[in-house]
C-alpha cells in the first residue's frame, strides 16, 4: 500500500515540527483526493463500540484539554478499549489518564505501522487543521472516522464535525463525540489529570530542599519565542514570591535549562528542576505545589488539569480559545490591536517584538499570584 508507506515516511518527521507543517501543506491537498477515491467510507452505524482510536498530532496543551473527552467516551462505553495515536513530545500526557489502554506513537514508524493493522470500530481524529492525521484515519478502514471539517480534511470522515475559533478548546474537543453519545454536558470533574503514586513518590526527593506547603511553580517556557515572558521577568516575579516567604520551583524541559539557572540566581529558596523531569514527573510537581505561573503553553494546561491555582501569561495565543475557565486561574492579557495573531496553532513574526507579552508586569503578576494564594475559594 504505497500511500501507508508514504504517510509511515511522514511520521518519522513529525518531531521536527516546521517540516511536518510543510509537508502536510504540500502533500496533504494531493494525498486527501487519491485516498478518497481508493478508500470509501463504511459508515456501520449501530454497531456495538469495543475498540477506538483518537489520533491527537501536536502539543501538549492539546493533549491535555482532550482528556475530558475521552472520560465522556469512556463513561459512554465502559467496555471499550480506547487508544491514542500521538507524538513522544505529548504522549505523556496520556500517562495522567486512567482511560486510555494504549498509547502508540507517530514518530516510531514500527508503532505507526501496527497501529495501521489494528482494527476499530471508531477512529477520532481530533486534529484541527493539517490534513494528514484525517488522511490516516481514513486509511484506518474503520467503518467510522470522525473529525473537525475545516478544510479538504471533511471528505476522510463519516462524520464531520463543525469546528469554530471562538469555542473553548476544550468544549470543540467534546463535540467530537457527539455522533456516539448524544448530547453532551460541558461540566468536568476536577481535577481532570491524575498523577500516578509513583510519580510523586519519585519527585518527592527533588523537593527536600523546599517547604512543601508554600510552593509556587514557574514554567518560562513556551512552543514559540513570542508566548515565553523572559527569565528576566520569571526572576524578579521569583524574588518577589521569595522575598514574600514562598518557596520557587522551575519546571521545564531540556530548552528551560539556562532561564531556570538565571531564575533561581541569588534566591535561597528557589530550585531549579529544568531539563531533570519526564512530563508525569513534572505533573506530580505542579501537584504538590500551591500555584503555577506560566505563558500559554501545555504545562498551564497540566496545571489546570491538576485543579491548582495558575496566573497564565497571554499575548500571542487567542485567550478565548485557551484560557482555562476557572475562578482559580487568573489571566493576564494586554489585548493590544496585534494580537491574538495565533490561528490554527500559526504565529506569524513578530514585528513588534512581542509587546504583548513585555507589557506585562513582574509586579502584576505577583499581586494575582498573591491574591489567587490568599484565597480560599
Amino acid at each position: 500500500m504505497d500511500v501507508v508507506k508514504l504517510i509511515q515516511s511522514w511520521a518519522g518527521t513529525l518531531n521536527k515540527i516546521t517540516v511536518t507543517k510543510k509537508i502536510d501543506s504540500l502533500l496533504g491537498p494531493l494525498i486527501a483526493p487519491v485516498v478518497e477515491r481508493l478508500f470509501p467510507p463504511k459508515d456501520r452505524t449501530g454497531k456495538d463500540i469495543s475498540a477506538v482510536l483518537i489520533i491527537r498530532p501536536g502539543g501538549i496543551g492539546d493533549a491535555v484539554l482532550l482528556i475530558p473527552t475521552i472520560a465522556l467516551l469512556k463513561e459512554k462505553y465502559p467496555h471499550a478499549v480506547i487508544e491514542v495515536l500521538t507524538e513522544k513530545r505529548n504522549s505523556g500526557v496520556f500517562a495522567l489518564s486512567p482511560d486510555v489502554s494504549s498509547v502508540f506513537h507517530y514518530d516510531a514508524p514500527a508503532e505507526f505501522l501496527a497501529t495501521m493493522q489494528r482494527t476499530y470500530d471508531v477512529v477520532i481524529d481530533s486534529e484541527q487543521w493539517h490534513r494528514l492525521s484525517a488522511i490516516v484515519a481514513r486509511l484506518t478502514r474503520a467503518p467510522m472516522t470522525i473529525g473537525f471539517a475545516t478544510n479538504e480534511r471533511k471528505k476522510m470522515f463519516t462524520r464531520p464535525v463543525p469546528y469554530s475559533h471562538d469555542e473553548y478548546e476544550m468544549h470543540s474537543f467534546m463535540n467530537l463525540v457527539f455522533p456516539l453519545i448524544g448530547t453532551i454536558t460541558r461540566d468536568i470533574d476536577m481535577p481532570f489529570l491524575t498523577v500516578p503514586p509513583d510519580m510523586t513518590d519519585k519527585v518527592k526527593p527533588h523537593l527536600k530542599p523546599v517547604l512543601s506547603n508554600k510552593i509556587v511553580a514557574l514554567f518560562p517556557g513556551g512552543s514559540i519565542q513570542e508566548r515565553q515572558w523572559g527569565s528576566g521577568r520569571f526572576h524578579q516575579t521569583a524574588k518577589l514570591l521569595s522575598d514574600e516567604g514562598y518557596d520557587v520551583v522551575v519546571v521545564g524541559g531540556n530548552d528551560d535549562v539556562r532561564a531556570g539557572k538565571e531564575i533561581v540566581s541569588g534566591l535561597s529558596n528557589a530550585l531549579n528542576l529544568c531539563g531533570m523531569l519526564s512530563l508525569p514527573e513534572t505533573a506530580a510537581v505542579l501537584k504538590e505545589s500551591s500555584l503555577l505561573i506560566a505563558g500559554d503553553s501545555g504545562i498551564m494546561h497540566v496545571g489546570y488539569g491538576l485543579g491548582i491555582k495558575i496566573v497564565a501569561l497571554f499575548g500571542p495565543g487567542r485567550e478565548l480559545k485557551w484560557a482555562p475557565r476557572s475562578s482559580r486561574v487568573a489571566v493576564i492579557n494586554k489585548h493590544l490591536s496585534c494580537s491574538p495573531c495565533t490561528t490554527f496553532g500559526y504565529t506569524p513574526k513578530c514585528k513588534n517584538s512581542a509587546e504583548c507579552m513585555k507589557l506585562i508586569t513582574a509586579e502584576e503578576v505577583f499581586a494575582q499570584a498573591v491574591n489567587l494564594l490568599e484565597s480560599t475559594s
